[in-house]
């Protein structure tokens, strides 16, 4: 399917869609770039989808990555830098209308299936664990790692976190740790384990029936992951009411995996970790996922404006040079005015309306 956007935008592609029987698939096109999203793929991904929502002829909807390496890192954070550096609303106006395919897939009439194979992190969990049916495979790593670059889980990371059984969803915000297939069905961000190697097998059974006919030939057990045995202490620390008591628990435990994980969230942009521990709880309380992706655009715009955007991913992409200087640099200075501001409204004309 070709829209009037892929000519504007490229040539090369940079998201693809046909149909196999009757299944539309999505192959997100920018291997290169890990898949990363781009406002012009996530236009026409949206378009593709109300076609398909609406043709007798499409049964069901299948996304994948091209390559080997993964579905989707995510969005294009150096886009984002540049935008942040230079005052403009460019990130703003593609985050409304991610957010807004990120409802859309979450409400989708017909099975949306999303091979979460390889890396699949920020943008790439909002198109595809909102999905019905979702995949994982050995090689999948999925993550939300935004307080590794100053920012806060989004694309509906804090409705998937918030939902987590006790405290995993808090954990992940916080880290950003990546997890396996095993974790992964664990935390609720994935349905089935399917061995990556009958990944093509199962694609091309697809085309030819639904997807809960088709599963059950292919669906396996992973191997075991980490966090169902860390779930005592993980619980236990982050039931802690903020970030510095979490980190303080971690160390007081006794185990070197806690105090690895202390030691990974005091890498983190401290206002970052603030605001997503306060975003996910709140989340945690908002009663369906277009609340919390309207919360979720006012923290991002807000944080547009944090010194903290703009210096993670320098550190992290442009000079990568791994060493971010955050501004303020304790979690002791953050206070609870700084937090607030994140979730300021933005005024009534800027506000994320969804259906």
């Amino acid at each position: 399917m070709k829209t009037e956007d892929d000519n504007a935008d490229s040539a090369d592609d940079t998201v693809q869609f046909h149909v196999e029987g009757r299944t539309g698939v999505v192959t997100l096109n920018r291997p290169r770039a890990l898949n990363a999203l781009t406002h012009p793929m996530v236009r026409r991904l949206d378009e593709a989808l109300a076609a398909w929502e609406e043709d007798p002829a499409v049964g069901q909807v299948l996304i994948r990555g091209a390559g080997e390496r993964g579905l989707c890192a995510g969005g294009d954070i150096r886009a984002i830098h540049d935008d942040a550096k230079a005052g403009n609303t460019a990130s703003a106006d593609f985050w409304r209308d991610e957010y807004r395919i990120n409802a859309r897939i979450a409400r989708y009439p017909k099975p949306y299936v999303a091979l979460m194979d390889g890396i699949v992190m920020g943008g790439g969990v909002g198109v595809s664990a909102h999905g019905s049916v979702r995949i994982v495979t050995e090689r999948s790593r999925v993550a939300m790692p935004e307080t590794g670059i100053g920012f806060v889980p989004d694309v509906g990371g804090t409705w998937l976190l918030g939902r987590a059984p006790g405290r995993l969803g808090a954990h992940l915000a916080l880290t950003g740790a990546a997890v396996g297939a095993a974790d992964a069905l664990l935390c609720g961000l994935a349905d089935h384990f399917v061995p990556a190697g009958r990944l093509p097998e199962l694609t091309a059974a697809l085309a030819a029936a639904p997807a809960h006919e088709v599963l059950p030939r292919y669906a396996a057990a992973p191997e075991p992951g980490e966090l169902a045995d860390r779930r005592p202490w993980i619980d236990h620390c982050y039931a802690a009411d903020t970030v510095e008591e979490i980190v303080e628990r971690l160390l007081g435990v006794g185990d070197p995996a806690a105090k690895e994980t202390a030691e990974t969230i005091l890498a983190k942009s401290p206002t970052a970790l603030k605001v997503t521990l306060a975003a996910v709880r709140r989340a945690a309380g908002l009663d369906t996922l277009e609340h919390v992706l309207a919360q979720e655009f006012r923290v991002s715009c807000n944080a547009l404006a944090s010194p903290d955007l703009v210096e993670g991913i320098r550190a992290q992409v442009v000079d990568k040079d791994r060493t971010p200087r955050w501004s303020p640099p304790t979690l002791a200075e953050v206070s609870g005015a700084d937090v607030e501001r994140f979730f300021a409204p933005l005024g009534e004309d800027r506000e994320l309306r969804l259906p």
